[in-house]
């Protein structure tokens, strides 16, 4: 027996060398950790468990029989994160370049199929050159099989991709269908086809940075969910997001404790927003002072800036917030930001975590750009979410609710649980202006002053029209509050809300705009 335990060590020490020594130290030059190292930094000390260790490639082409690695190119199996169970699989870069055989993928298929048997979230750390183009159609097959269970696992456990390297061709859409996706500053890179092809095919010039760099997801598609300038900070902020997210979509968010006696009222509420309707104020201010401890994990924070989502917790209770920014174009409702709202309002209904919505938004952007590429369809997008959502979900109106936006913003007429407006809340058709150019039109177009009666109008519409009484009125607003009792407000919500049920339609699934 002795020698046999030796043996296994042997070969365990030999799987965990991955492509050898040499290929170790060119990752280390490149600035890059292995997929072993990586998976020390992300999971709990001592709780990673492998599975498929000396699983090796089958295919004899092309001289691959003679180059067979133990793992094959992936590290697979389960850990825990903060105490709580994962599964992840970590592709070593060192072994044919990360590339995905047939071996590869039935080793992520595996861990993938246990995951959603367990109830327990996946992550994937990618590094990888693409198809093992050696096998052929056996590695593009095995890309589908990893396909076709990101998209069966979506909504039933969350999962998180890092991309640690390249990441081309096919091999994109895995990531893409995964919840959120994490990327590095100058060393990840994602295409469909790389700058080569794009040079072939339309005679563009551009780099591997600027056509698939982190900054360009993050930026311009929209495909990068974080960034960050190395792998450290990649996987400490991945486990930090692990830790807002309950395990399956039967589970609840982890709370954390929280000291209800404390004093809830904060009176910098009071000032935060600007005396003149129309001047602009950082919203990131107000969602500072209303969750617990000013902990904001914000996502997509660089793209469609005029919306702003993420994660935090409001007396303990993880909630996902979703707030216009009125520091970028006015916090308008565009293209960007509609689809950016509804993908994470979507993601929160399907894991039961609360969304808290704090409004300011004067209306959808208008323009020939925004009609032609769909701001409609785009914009349903947004409303379809909240529509169908059924979590716990909570709105406060601090300054504009105008037009249709109004209505999309979780507005109590598509199933919002408490509607709270501050004093300085404007809800009405359209801006002042607009609207009495419209209404008045006839007096203004008689009157001898135009610009004095224009005045006298507009004054007369803001005293009665700019503010949330009529609202509250007809009970669509449930409360008027000071800014200074909004934390606390929010948090007797959701204690309250912690029981509520709701549901939708029996159905074989909806279809949303696309």
């Amino acid at each position: 027996m002795k020698s046999k335990i030796e043996q296994l060590e042997k070969l365990r020490e030999e799987s965990k060398t991955g492509g050898g020594e040499d290929k170790i130290r060119v990752q280390h030059e490149k600035g890059k950790l292995t997929a072993r190292e990586r998976i020390q930094l992300l999971v709990d000390e001592g709780s990673f468990s492998e599975v498929d260790m000396f699983v090796k490639h089958r295919s004899s082409d092309f001289g691959l029989e003679k180059q067979k690695y133990s793992g094959d190119g992936v590290v697979t199996g389960f850990a825990k994160i903060n105490g709580r169970q994962i599964a992840l699989f970590s592709q070593d870069f060192t072994v044919f370049g990360g590339s995905l055989s047939e071996t590869n993928a039935e080793k992520i298929c595996k861990i993938m199929d246990m995951a959603l048997k367990l109830g327990i979230p996946v992550i994937g750390l990618n590094d990888s050159g693409g198809a093992r183009i050696q096998e052929g159609v056996n590695s593009l097959g095995g890309y589908a099989d990893i396909f076709l269970r990101n998209t069966l696992a979506s909504g039933v456990v969350p999962q998180i991709s890092a991309i640690l390297g390249p990441c081309a061709g096919g091999a994109v859409y895995s990531p893409a269908i995964t919840d959120f996706v994490f990327m590095v500053n100058h060393t990840s890179h994602m295409f469909v086809t790389g700058p080569n092809v794009v040079k072939t095919v339309t005679h563009e010039e551009v780099s591997f940075e600027d056509l698939g760099g982190a900054e360009t997801h993050a930026t311009k598609s929209g495909v990068a969910h974080f960034v960050f300038d190395s792998e450290v900070e990649i996987l400490e902020n991945i486990r930090k997001i692990v830790g807002f997210l309950p395990l399956n979509w039967k589970d609840n968010a982890p709370e954390t404790k929280f000291d209800f006696s404390s004093n809830l009222i904060n009176e910098k509420l009071d000032s935060v927003i600007p005396d003149t309707p129309n001047k602009p104020y950082n919203m990131h201010d107000v969602i500072q002072l209303l969750i617990d401890d000013g902990d904001f994990l914000e996502v997509q924070p660089n793209y469609a800036q005029n919306i702003i989502v993420g994660f935090g917790r409001v007396g303990g209770v993880s909630v996902g917030v979703v707030a216009n920014q009125p520091a970028v174009l006015a916090g308008v409702l565009d293209i960007n930001a509609s689809v950016k709202g509804a993908r994470f309002v979507r993601f929160c209904d399907a894991f039961n975590i609360p969304l808290l919505v704090l409004e300011d938004v004067p209306g959808f952007l208008p323009g020939t750009e925004q009609e032609w590429n769909g701001i409609i369809r785009h914009g349903a997008k947004l409303l379809f979410a909240f529509c169908e959502a059924t979590v716990p979900k909570v709105t406060v109106i601090v300054r504009k609710a105008y037009g249709g936006a109004y209505d999309v913003m979780n507005s109590k007429h598509i199933r919002g649980d408490f509607n709270y407006a501050w004093p300085s809340a404007e809800i009405a058709v359209m801006g002042p202006k607009g609207a009495v150019e419209i209404i008045f039109k006839k007096e203004i177009s008689q009157a001898d002053d135009k610009a004095e009666k224009l005045n006298e109008v507009l004054s007369f519409y803001i005293d009665k029209f700019t503010n949330p009484y009529i609202a509250a009125e007809r009970g669509f607003i449930d409360e008027v509050i000071i800014p200074r009792e909004t934390r606390l407000k929010i948090i007797q919500a959701f204690q309250l809300l912690k029981t509520k049920v709701d549901s939708n339609p029996k159905k074989k699934h909806c279809n949303i705009p696309l």
